[in-house]
């Protein structure tokens, strides 16, 4: 892999790691809700210059289901479920949780696309929910119970959506589908905002912390996503997974001053071991 590659994957970690500490501080003040609608109408609006260009308007139709489906199960209710999670746990245990997506994926894989699982992914298995047993465990006081099943209803979302995305969307125009999906996706929540508007205008910071989520992190990002797709393809493009909740635990310890328990990194150890094992290939069967 290029070396240009290698620092834009490496950037789109950091950038994507750094969400889950801008969750928790706009979420508090906006309300989950509200920042979720705005920070997709933020990254949607970035994108509509270049979606309604001819090349790409004309897909729109016939790409539409799976704009809908992306828009749910990527971006509306996945962002909904881990702002609600930040109201009740540190950001680095949000990153962390987040990295099950990949092994959740293996497991819906299984049934949806009769994908074979190995011993090995097997094995991985075990330790991500061996891992997440630990992070989730009442002695834990980095999350709450509440917290930790909105994260993982939040990664079982994204584990939907990328199934999805593989089963029936392979050979369409990512650019197309990331980017509407985004736009639609805060339109939907839209209406849900209106009724849980604050009761008093958000500070600086997390005014801040909303345009970082909405145009670096989550439209700027994805622009870099869709081009590493492009560039390295899918599966090279994954190995994102590895690295983000790395910098999700670096920048909460950072700027947010958040411990570095050994329950966290314990759990965080055997979640990665279970991610790294659950990406293993295998024959289809």
């Amino acid at each position: 892999m290029e070396l240009k590659n290698w620092i834009l994957l490496t950037a789109l970690a950091a950038v994507w790691g750094s969400a889950f500490m801008f969750i928790k501080v706009a979420a508090p003040e906006f309300g989950p809700i509200l920042l979720v609608a705005l920070r997709l109408l933020l990254a949607g609006c970035l994108f509509l210059p270049f979606l309604i260009q001819k090349k790409y308007l004309v897909h729109l139709k016939s790409h539409f289901p799976g704009i809908l489906v992306l828009a749910i199960f990527n971006n509306a209710l996945p962002f909904t479920m881990f702002s609600y999670a930040s109201l009740g746990s540190t950001s680095n245990m949000l990153a962390i949780l987040n990295g099950s997506t990949a092994f959740i994926t293996m497991i819906i894989a299984y049934f949806w696309l009769n994908e074979g699982i190995s011993f090995k992914k097997i094995g991985g298995l075990i330790l991500g929910f061996g891992g997440i047993l630990v992070l989730v465990n009442p002695s834990n006081g980095s999350i709450t119970l509440t917290s930790s099943i909105f994260a993982l209803t939040g990664a079982c979302c994204y584990s939907i959506s990328g199934t999805y995305i593989q089963k029936y969307q392979q050979d369409s125009k990512k650019f197309v589908l990331i980017g509407w999906s985004m736009l639609v996706g805060g339109i939907l929540i839209a209406p849900l905002a209106l009724f849980n508007l604050p009761t008093e205008l958000p500070s600086t910071n997390s005014i801040l912390a909303l345009f970082w989520l909405g145009i670096i992190s989550t439209g700027l990002a994805y622009l870099g996503y869709v081009r590493l797709i492009e560039n390295i393809g899918a599966v090279r493009t994954s190995t994102v997974t590895y690295m983000l909740p790395v910098f999700g635990i670096i920048w909460g310890a950072i700027f947010l001053d958040e411990k570095i328990t050994t329950t966290i990194l314990v759990g965080f150890i055997f979640v990665m071991i279970g991610v790294y094992f659950a990406n293993s290939k295998v024959k289809a069967k």
